[in-house]
């Protein structure tokens, strides 16, 4: 395996543990339902794909407007 390829692996298996270590932190310290930290990453996944699509409309949008000015 490259060095590249384990770094870039190192690193997502780090940030992953991470994250995992501060779920647990809020549940742990400050008794955060489990249901609570479920609907936020959902609520956070949603607005993700909000702001995907958002961005896919503007693209399709600008590429629109290229073509229609250039056309003869």
């Amino acid at each position: 395996m490259a060095r590249s390829r384990r770094r870039y692996l190192r690193t997502l298996i780090l940030g992953l543990l991470a994250m995992a270590a501060l779920v647990w932190g809020a549940v742990d310290s400050f008794d955060i339902p489990l249901e609570r930290i479920w609907d936020m990453f959902l609520m956070t996944l949603m607005v993700v794909v909000a702001l995907v699509l958002a961005a896919a409309a503007t693209a399709a949008l600008w590429i629109g407007v290229r073509r229609l000015s250039t056309r003869d």
